[in-house]
């Protein structure tokens, strides 16, 4: 067994083997209780909307501009007084080379669909849940009102230069297993000797595995011989979400030290559990822990039809959690609020 994949298995209290996270597909039952407590809590609704926020990835130069004169630009200017340097240039006029930095590029997509959501949210009428795709969880928890924003901004920040340095001492890669399912992909990782794990469960047919560069070309190898379609190497600083990423898991806590979590407007669902939360209790150890394990999407995705959702609405840039949503609950309507001009859409949604 490798080293990384022993020494940190049971870092956490009450945190799971790594080899029951890998190989039991990451599948344990969501809390049927909160699910409860939260569909309560909303009430009864018509059309039922859930609001999600997308990662890193999603980033371009540019893609701030289109809000420039709009009214929710004071989100930019609440961030960079509490950050203490400019912001706006990054969503403006930053180069592509100066977005493929893991802080530049996540403070960019959190700021555009932070940016957005203000000049929404008084439009979307009670949400039954928030949620967003690593990165995207930190905007979820400011726009549920559980976080701050002027301690968000600046936890995203820390949170993206702990696990830079993480990836630094702990060089490794990702690869996105086409067509592959959790079983195969835990099939994958598991024949990688040097340290491959599953790290995002994003969509039936796409898994994204990551670890050591030789425990990914192991993994990566593996797939296509149990009949994965395809496994594409992905243009990222290194291993995300996986065990590699330990040493910013224990850091972070430190950074939240002070913050004070609030009970959100409506549930936030966990990447770490792919559970809602309706409380304001853990988030502390949910926002540490999430970046050191998998990112449990396609269940989060199911947890928000669960609690009712008839529609997502994706804020901010792009429309990748889109197409995962479309894979994993078809019968979901899927919009998307990344400019001044599609808040017109939100008439339609449902």
């Amino acid at each position: 067994m490798p080293r990384a994949r022993r020494s940190r298995a049971t870092a956490s209290p009450g945190k799971l083997p790594l080899r029951y996270r890998a190989r039991l597909t990451c599948n344990p039952p969501r809390s049927d209780a909160v699910l409860v407590e939260a569909q309560v809590r909303r009430g009864p609704s018509r059309v039922g909307i859930a609001v999600i926020f997308p990662g890193q990835g999603t980033q371009v130069p540019g893609m701030g501009a289109p809000w420039r004169d709009h009214a929710a630009w004071s989100i930019v200017e609440r961030a960079e007084a509490a950050f203490g340097e400019p912001l706006a240039d990054l969503i403006l006029d930053a180069p592509a080379e100066r977005l493929a930095r893991t802080r530049e590029a996540q403070l960019c997509v959190l700021l555009t669909s932070l940016i957005a959501w203000e000049a929404i949210r008084d439009d979307v009428a009670a949400p039954v849940a928030f949620a967003g795709h690593s990165l995207g969880q930190v905007t979820a928890l400011i726009a549920s009102g559980a976080l701050p924003l002027e301690d968000g901004v600046r936890f995203a920040a820390r949170r993206a230069e702990l696990t830079q340095a993480a990836a630094d001492a702990h060089p490794g890669k990702m690869a996105a297993l086409l067509g592959a399912t959790v079983e195969q992909a835990a099939e994958a990782c598991a024949a990688a000797l040097d340290g491959a794990w599953i790290a995002n469960d994003n969509a039936p047919g796409q898994v994204v595995v990551a670890g050591t560069p030789d425990g990914v070309e192991a993994a990566s190898a593996r797939a296509k011989e149990i009949g994965v379609k395809r496994a594409t190497p992905l243009n990222v600083g290194g291993a995300f979400h996986t065990p590699l990423m330990r040493d910013a898991a224990d850091a972070l806590p430190a950074e939240l030290a002070n913050v004070t979590f609030e009970t959100p407007a409506a549930p936030v669902v966990s990447n770490l559990d792919a559970a809602a939360h309706s409380d304001r209790d853990d988030w502390h150890q949910r926002s540490a822990e999430h970046v050191a394990v998998p990112v449990r999407w396609r269940e989060s995705m199911q947890t928000m039809a669960d609690l009712g959702a008839t529609s997502f609405l994706e804020v901010g840039h792009g429309a990748m959690l889109a197409g995962l949503a479309k894979r994993t609950v078809p019968d979901l309507a899927v919009r998307g609020i990344a400019t001044p001009e599609d808040c017109a859409l939100l008439a339609e949604v449902g």
